[in-house]
């Protein structure tokens, strides 16, 4: 069987596994957020906090529930690291230091897992398992509860209630991520994934001399690092070590674990709306963007120029031949197009056309089909401004399921596309202005530039991929990809929440024959157009300077 043969039928087996789970999961999703219900366990847990599930909250309230969970995890996940030195399970680590801290207690709280840090030589079991796995759980748990506000927002009419933000978060935890996750693990651990909490231990290598190696609770990290579209790897090569990811099926398991939730949650929406046929635009939309850029990176991939790339069958630099170039490029595509950002492949080594492709994944908002909760929310805004777009084409008010989309609303959308593009741009302008010693990449010209500029837009988009070779680990970046992060979470979050209860406060409006039909291929066919369109206009100059110079110079 050929590499470009094998990295098809992969394809074909994922989309076949995401379309047999994409009802029963999506629907039970939306009975998970829409019941009256709660367990009892989940009644302990609010007795505990000190929390009224009666409670109706509108965006304001939400909102605040949102970002006062969210300081308290960076606050206990930072003094956890400063503390490790005396702390049990530590393997004799020390003490990380105040910049590297706050760098990773944001990025996990943010969803992000931008790793700066070398996993297997920086954090013990404790830190790993009570702060890092943790912070899994409650960040997805917090993407999903927003989603879901926005989509309460579209569903209900003449009231500003969006729910109660601590049940959305308790029961995103306890009902959803806990369950799936557990059964991940369990897969992950019977195919070969370690889980233990050994202690150091050297090994021998084949060139001589010893190797240090420690054990740790991979599997059950494993899971939710990828079913929350975390992405932080127990080990420095993230998913393209052996203890991580060990064959082809486990690798194609972990890209499963990465889609499952966000392209089930188009199916949620529809639910809770009342029409699956709107479910079904948007997963279209989704899909058709995830298969082009899965089809356009292996093109590149396999097909680049060069007696060695013909003898290898494709562009091998970079990537684990145990899964080849099909397996790796479905992989590349498929944690930049969702807040992953864990790696079976080093993505700096990809061909110039094949980076910049990773890096447009993450450039068009990281919704096709995007991270847990922020994928689903992100598209929805973009069909927000996509109705907004065709009624200025036919002269008439803007309307998306009965809610008109007035000044209000698409000030809000606006604002939630620009945030991101404008941390990416100006950062990177700033860190490209920076002498060479604190600006330290493996080299200069459009590769180099490149590396700059991947680094913050996966830190904005709340990615946490790398371009390796760039030396992230200096107070500059630890502090400039911190603030990116937070701004780049929190601030979409604001105007997602702000616009939904904007929404639900509306009266519906009725549907007559100029109403644009958002449920039908062609409004999915625009969504596609606004998507690219917008994300191109904003960042063609800067791919101009890197991936585009890099890959027409090959």
């Amino acid at each position: 069987m050929g590499p470009v043969l094998a990295g098809v039928l992969q394809m074909l087996a994922l989309t076949g596994a995401l379309a047999l789970v994409h009802k029963p999961l999506g629907t039970c999703l939306a009975k998970v957020y829409s019941s009256d219900e709660h367990w009892r366990v989940e009644r302990w847990i609010y007795k505990g906090i000190g929390v009224d599930p009666g409670t109706r909250m509108r965006w304001p309230a939400y909102l605040r529930g949102v970002l006062a969970f969210s300081a308290a995890g960076v606050l206990f996940l930072y003094l956890l690291q400063r503390t490790q030195g005396v702390l049990p399970l530590s393997l004799g680590f020390r003490a990380v230091d105040p910049d590297q801290a706050f760098n990773t207690a944001v990025s996990f709280v943010t969803n992000t897992n931008w790793q700066s840090y070398y996993g297997e030589q920086t954090m013990g079991h404790l830190v790993q398992t009570a702060g890092l796995a943790v912070q899994n759980f409650t960040s997805a748990a917090v993407g999903m509860a927003v989603a879901v506000a926005l989509v309460r927002g579209f569903a209900r009419s003449r009231t500003g209630e969006l729910g109660n933000f601590w049940v959305d978060l308790v029961r995103g935890t306890v009902r959803v991520l806990v369950p799936l996750a557990t059964l991940g693990a369990v897969m992950l651990a019977a195919c070969g994934v370690i889980q233990n909490f050994s202690g150091i231990h050297e090994v021998g290598q084949f060139t001589g001399g010893p190797q240090q190696w420690n054990g740790g609770a991979v599997a059950s990290q494993e899971a939710i690092k990828l079913l929350g579209t975390n992405g932080g790897g127990y080990f420095n090569a993230n998913s393209a070590h052996p203890f991580e990811n060990p064959t082809p099926f486990t690798n194609l398991f972990q890209i499963f674990l990465i889609l499952v939730i966000p392209f089930s949650l188009p199916r949620t929406f529809g639910v809770m709306v009342g029409s699956v046929r709107q479910g079904y635009a948007i997963l279209a939309t989704m899909a058709a963007l995830w298969v082009a850029f899965v089809a356009l990176m292996m093109w590149t991939e396999f097909s680049h120029r060069g007696p060695a790339f013909e003898i290898a069958g494709g562009a091998l630099e970079g990537k684990e031949v145990r899964f080849g170039v099909g397996a790796s490029s479905i992989f590349a595509v498929s944690t930049t197009m969702t807040s992953t950002g864990a790696v079976d492949s080093f993505h700096s080594s990809f061909t110039g056309l094949g980076g910049g492709i990773a890096m447009l994944g993450m450039m068009l908002g990281e919704i096709a089909p995007g991270g847990v909760g922020s994928g689903l929310y992100g598209m929805l805004v973009m069909a927000v401004t996509a109705v907004f777009i065709a009624g200025l084409m036919v002269g008439r008010t803007p309307e998306y399921l009965g809610k008109k989309i007035g000044t209000r609303e698409i000030k809000l959308a606006a604002c939630h596309l620009l945030v991101t593009p404008a941390l990416v741009l100006v950062l990177t302008a700033c860190a490209m202005a920076l002498p060479t010693p604190v600006n330290s990449t493996t080299g200069g010209g459009a590769h180099g530039f490149s590396e700059i500029l991947y680094a913050y837009t996966s830190g904005a988009n709340n990615n946490g991929s790398a371009f390796a070779g760039l030396d992230a680990d200096t107070g500059w970046f630890n502090t400039t990809i911190g603030l990116a992060m937070l701004l780049g979470r929190f601030l979409p979050m604001v105007f997602v929440l702000a616009l939904a209860g904007s929404l639900a406060a509306q009266r519906p409006v009725p549907v007559t024959a100029g109403t644009l039909r958002t449920d039908k291929p062609l409004f999915s066919g625009l969504l596609v157009g606004a998507v690219l369109i917008i994300a191109g206009l904003t960042y063609f100059p800067a791919l101009a300077l890197g991936p585009l110079a890099e890959g027409l110079a090959a």
